[in-house]
């Protein structure tokens, strides 16, 4: 294999090395079926690439050949289960067990034939099954989306690029020393866009599962814009925030995020313009701040973020800061029910945003009048040039944050 060859199927690992990465991420996210699911297609597909292309490290041209025989029955039939489950055809268990048993007893039929045969016929007659299932694979797929499964047109153009990559594999493994660099990178490009169709089919299917857990676990306080708290949630949040930091050492940092042209952004282009926005300033609040920070909607144009045991001013004011220039930046918003539609485009906007930053409310001062407090300097905040407000305690009053300086 030459530089060329290999650098197209370098990008192929790239490709897996992503996707394992998002299933570990998707693990500590308790979304244990989707790693599970993303893991093993990619771990599969990398083995069956590494396989065919000849790296594995053991026997000679025999013994390798009677392996991939092998492991090119069995990564075919595992990848038809996941791709089936990933259409939902596995929900029934009658039906799934049918289609366990057959996938079993035709994965064992071609193996012990295999062994009836040369090794490089048997991984011919492998090849040969692969190729036919992924064609049954892809008829699946067409008859599940002429149903109206929006999602499995995804996955026809996936299993459409798994055959082109499956056929130039087979070459390769067949005629491994008069096979050109094009064959290679066709067979690369088309296992990389199998790979990105899967990944997207994945978290198109399952990523509900994390909206679910939200509202099981916050009912029916869950705001389905922002996908936060919301305002009476966070009011109890406050409370409970507030109850638990104790004595006077453990004081809580309050910022609130307030924006100011939700009401002229309704006025001109509707109600569902300003639940874009809303949900675009959400998503990009979520992506500013750790983990360890509450966050929560304050009225109808506000955010509310809340640190347990903020003892440094400085993160405080960094946190303001990635936020406030998170939120400032244009967005190209539409009211239209479908948000790829063309009618659906408006010009960019710009929120109107003022942060308001309480480094140290302690717990004896109430809760109410902390996130009040915050609240109005988030407003004041709106006249300021860089759009963020504290207390200023050497002078007892609201000041505007410096751009640079940290206190």
């Amino acid at each position: 294999m030459g530089s060329l060859a290999a650098g197209f199927w370098g990008a192929f690992f790239c490709a897996v090395a992503l996707m394992l990465a998002g299933s570990i991420a998707a693990f500590f996210r308790s979304l244990q079926r989707v790693a599970l699911t993303a893991a093993l297609s990619s771990l599969v597909s990398a083995l069956f690439v590494v396989a065919y292309l000849g790296w594995l490290p053991f026997g000679g041209a025999g013994v390798q050949a009677r392996v991939l025989a092998h492991l090119a029955t069995i990564c075919a039939g595992a990848l038809g289960w996941m791709l089936l489950a990933m259409l939902g055809l596995l929900r029934q268990p009658a039906r799934a067990r049918r289609i366990r048993q057959s996938l079993l007893g035709i994965s064992a039929l071609v193996l012990l034939a295999g062994w009836a045969l040369e090794p490089m016929a048997a991984l011919a007659l492998s090849s040969v099954v692969a190729i036919l299932g992924a064609i049954v694979a892809l008829a699946a797929c067409v008859r599940s989306a002429r149903r109206g499964d929006r999602l499995a047109w995804l996955a026809v153009w996936g299993v459409a690029f798994m055959l082109v990559a499956l056929s130039g594999l087979s070459w390769i493994a067949l005629d491994r020393d008069h096979v050109g660099w094009p064959v290679h990178a066709v067979s690369a490009v088309a296992a990389t866009a199998y790979l990105t169709s899967m990944a997207l089919a994945l978290w198109a299917r399952y990523s509900y599962l994390i909206e679910l857990r939200e509202v099981m676990s916050q009912g029916p306080s869950y705001d389905p814009v922002t996908r936060m708290r919301s305002h009476a949630e966070t009011g109890q949040l406050v409370g409970a925030v507030f109850k638990s930091a104790g004595g006077e050492t453990r004081p809580v940092g309050v910022i609130v995020i307030s924006i100011g042209n939700l009401y002229g952004l309704e006025r001109l282009h509707g109600r569902g313009a300003v639940n874009h926005a809303l949900f675009v300033c959400a998503s990009r609040l979520r992506r500013s701040v750790a983990a360890d920070v509450e966050m929560g909607r304050l009225g109808e144009d506000g955010f509310l973020l809340l640190v347990r045991n903020s003892e440094d001013p400085v993160r405080l004011v960094e946190m303001a800061r990635q936020v406030a220039g998170r939120l400032l930046r244009p967005v190209s918003l539409g009211s239209s029910a479908d948000p790829s539609a063309p009618e659906a485009r408006r010009g960019g906007w710009t929120a109107e945003v003022g942060v308001g930053v309480l480094a140290a409310a302690t717990p004896q001062m109430r809760p109410s009048a902390a996130v009040s407090m915050a609240r109005d300097m988030s407003r004041t905040a709106w006249s300021y040039s860089s759009r963020i407000a504290w207390f200023d305690r050497d002078v007892r009053q609201i000041a505007e944050l410096p751009l640079t300086d940290v206190r």
